[in-house]
């Protein structure tokens, strides 16, 4: 299973950036989007759940660097900072600019979901609440980022037309609901998994100590 999350994920980057979409991004913002949730939503999460808890997982190497509220705090600026009209026009319209903005899409998404998935088994009950936070706190910007550029009622990329004959700021209003949709989702999903780990150790701590109460009386008695 985590060799074909791995191969999945790697295909899904493949398909990303030597598809079509990087030519129709510098167009339209729908596009962009499209391209950038299969980066940070899609790709990313595949290549971390395939990554973590093995022997190379940098977890392990670096719990501290990995804490999953900082990443998703990271994210927050770094997706924010990109989405500003300047860095956004700086990557639709110049290859360098595109190589750092994907780079820096696809390396804070590892992080998040690194951060919030890897490190040693069985993962611990405090990285999987910091994980369960941290992914929702991701969720929760993606939303909010998705939402303004859904609602706003003004164009605020130059883009010079939409997808498939939209206008530029219905192109506009289409990116931002992708962007809502498919981020807050996918991120909301990872931390209702974490929650279900949360919760599934928490039975079996009760069950173990259920189990030792009874044992316990057991052998006071006999020894008496």
């Amino acid at each position: 299973m985590r060799l074909f999350l791995w191969n999945l994920g790697w295909m899904v980057l493949a398909l990303a950036w030597l598809g079509p979409l990087p030519g129709l991004a510098r167009n339209s913002f729908a596009a962009h989007m499209t391209l950038h949730m299969l980066i940070v939503a899609i790709a990313a999460p595949l290549l971390s759940i395939a990554a973590s808890g093995l022997r190379y997982d940098p977890v392990k190497k670096c719990p501290a660097f990995f804490s999953p509220i900082p990443a998703s705090v990271g994210e927050l600026v770094i997706v924010w900072a990109w989405h500003g009209p300047g860095l956004h026009h700086w990557a639709r319209h110049d290859l360098s600019g595109f190589v750092v903005e994907q780079s820096s899409f696809l390396a804070a998404g590892v992080w998040v979901w690194l951060s919030a998935f890897g490190g040693d088994r069985p993962r611990s009950r405090g990285r999987s609440a910091a994980g369960v936070v941290g992914l929702l706190l991701t969720s929760m910007h993606m939303t909010l980022l998705g939402a303004l550029l859904a609602l706003s009622p003004r164009l605020l990329f130059q883009h010079p037309h939409g997808l498939s004959g939209l206008t530029p700021l219905e192109d506009q209003h289409l990116g931002g609901a992708i962007m809502l949709v498919v981020g807050g989702i996918v991120y909301l999903a990872g931390g209702l998994v974490l929650t279900g780990d949360l919760l599934r150790n928490r039975a079996t701590d009760a069950t173990s100590r259920d189990g030792n109460s009874i044992v316990q009386p057991a052998i006071v008695e006999r020894s008496t």
